[in-house]
C-alpha cells in the first residue's frame, strides 16, 4: 500500500504527467510539478504553487503529458477519496490503445454505476493508474455485481480487487457490451443513443462527456457501413432516438438511412472538429443535448489531436459543474468560432456580480495540448462582465 498524500498534492503530481512514458521536456516555468507549501521567500512561489498553469480564476488544468495521467488526475478530482462517501463504487479500466472503447466506456460514469476511467497499457497497469486506483479504493458497485473494477477488453487485472470483465471482439462489440452492462444496472435501456464515426476520432470526442452525464451509449458506425454489433445494440433500445455525431464525410447519408430503419435519426454536425463540438454543445432535442446557449455552465477544453483525453475528461462532464467538451485544433491558438461561442455564453451582471451566474473551464492536458496563453484567453472569455456601463464605475 502506498503512503497516502494530501489529496491536492496527489492530483497535482498526477496532473504534471506521470503516465507510462516519459513526459516531454517543459519550459522552465512548468518543468517542476506544482507543490504545496511554497513560501514567500521563494522567488518562484506563485509558479511553484501552479499559477497560472494549474489554475486561473475561471479555469482549472489537469496538465498530464498524456491521457493516462489526465485520467488519473480527473478521477481523483471527482472522487477525492478521503472517506467512504467520496470514493467511487467502481473504476473502469480500458486499454489506452483503443480510443473508441475508451469513449464508449465513459457511459459507465453515468448513474447508477458512476465509475471513472483509468487506462491500462495492455495487461500492464501504468504507474499513474496504479497510484490512482490505490488512492480511490473503490467500494464496489452494487448495480454491477459488486465489482470494484470493470475491465473493458484485454486489460490488467488488479490484484486484491473484485473485477468484472466486459468482453467483445472489436470496438463495436465492446460498445455493445458496455451498453448491455449499463442497461442492466439502470434497469431499462436509454431512450436515446449516440452513433459516432469510428474513423474520425476528433469528430467522435464530444460524445464521451454526454454519455458520462446521460447514460446514453456511444455506438459506432464506419463511414459507409454499420457494424452488426451497433445494429444489435440499437435494436435492444427498441426504436430509440438516434443521434449521429459528425458530418456526412465522417458518417455517410447512406448509413444514416440504414439507421432510420432502427429509430428516429437526427444528425449533429459541424464542418470541422471545433465546429462539430460547438454544434453539440448548443444542440437540444427534448431531454437530449447540452443546450449550452446561455451563461452558467461548466465547460471542458481539450486538444482535437488527443482523442483519449475525451474519455479521460468525461467524468468532469458528469459531476461538479457539468458541461460539454469543446476542442482546439492547435494548442497555441484559440479558434475563432470557439471564441465567438464563449462570447455568446459569457456571463454578465447589471448591478452586482455576486448575484450573477458563472462559467468554469477545465483545461485538459499540458502545454503541448493547450498553451498557457490559450488558457488565459479562455479565462478572460469566461469572466463575468458588466452589461450596464454604470455598473463598472
Amino acid at each position: 500500500m502506498i503512503a497516502r498524500l494530501a489529496p491536492l498534492a496527489v492530483l497535482l503530481a498526477l496532473a504534471a504527467g506521470c503516465g507510462s512514458s516519459p513526459a516531454p521536456k517543459k519550459t522552465p516555468d512548468t518543468a517542476t510539478p506544482p507543490r504545496l507549501g511554497q513560501q514567500g521567500g521563494q522567488k518562484q512561489a506563485a509558479t511553484g504553487l501552479g499559477f497560472p498553469a494549474f489554475a486561473t480564476k475561471n479555469t482549472t488544468r489537469v496538465g498530464g503529458a498524456d491521457p493516462v495521467a489526465d485520467a488519473a488526475g480527473v478521477a481523483q478530482a471527482i472522487f477525492p477519496s478521503r472517506s467512504s462517501d467520496t470514493r467511487p463504487a467502481a473504476v473502469t479500466l480500458v486499454d489506452k490503445a483503443d480510443w473508441r472503447a475508451a469513449i464508449s466506456a465513459a457511459q459507465l460514469m453515468s448513474r447508477p454505476v458512476r465509475a471513472p476511467l483509468l487506462f491500462s497499457d495492455g495487461d500492464t497497469l501504468p504507474d499513474a493508474s496504479k497510484t490512482a486506483l490505490d488512492e480511490l479504493q473503490p467500494t464496489g458497485a452494487k448495480k454491477a455485481g459488486n465489482a470494484q473494477v470493470l475491465r473493458v477488453g484485454a486489460v490488467a487485472k488488479p490484484a486484491g480487487l473484485r473485477s468484472s470483465a466486459i468482453e467483445g471482439a472489436g470496438y463495436a462489440a465492446l460498445a455493445q457490451a458496455i451498453d448491455r452492462l449499463q442497461t442492466a444496472a439502470a434497469g431499462s435501456p436509454s431512450p436515446a443513443v449516440l452513433v459516432a464515426p469510428s474513423g474520425s476520432p476528433a469528430f467522435a470526442m464530444p460524445a464521451a462527456g454526454w454519455s458520462a452525464k446521460s447514460g446514453d451509449p456511444v455506438l459506432w458506425a464506419d463511414r459507409n457501413s454499420l457494424p452488426a454489433p451497433t445494429k444489435a445494440a440499437i435494436l435492444a433500445h427498441r426504436r430509440p432516438r438516434i443521434y449521429v455525431l459528425g458530418p456526412a464525410s465522417a458518417i455517410s447519408d447512406a448509413v444514416a438511412k440504414q439507421l432510420e430503419r432502427l429509430g428516429t435519426v437526427r444528425r449533429i454536425a459541424g464542418n470541422d472538429p471545433v465546429a462539430n463540438a460547438i454544434a453539440f454543445a448548443r444542440f437540444t432535442d427534448g431531454r437530449f443535448g447540452w443546450n449550452a446557449v446561455d451563461p452558467g455552465h461548466g465547460l471542458v477544453f481539450a486538444s482535437a489531436g488527443r482523442p483519449l483525453d475525451a474519455a479521460a475528461a468525461a467524468p468532469l462532464s458528469a459531476a461538479g459543474t457539468y458541461g460539454p467538451l469543446l476542442l482546439v485544433s492547435d494548442g497555441a491558438t484559440l479558434p475563432g468560432p470557439l471564441q465567438d461561442y464563449l462570447l455568446d455564453v459569457q456571463p454578465g451582471y447589471d448591478k452586482d456580480p455576486v448575484r450573477g451566474v458563472y462559467n468554469h473551464g477545465w483545461v485538459i492536458g499540458d502545454e503541448s495540448a493547450l498553451s498557457i496563453d490559450v488558457q488565459a484567453r479562455i479565462d478572460a472569455l469566461l469572466e463575468i462582465q458588466p452589461v450596464d456601463p454604470a455598473a463598472s464605475k
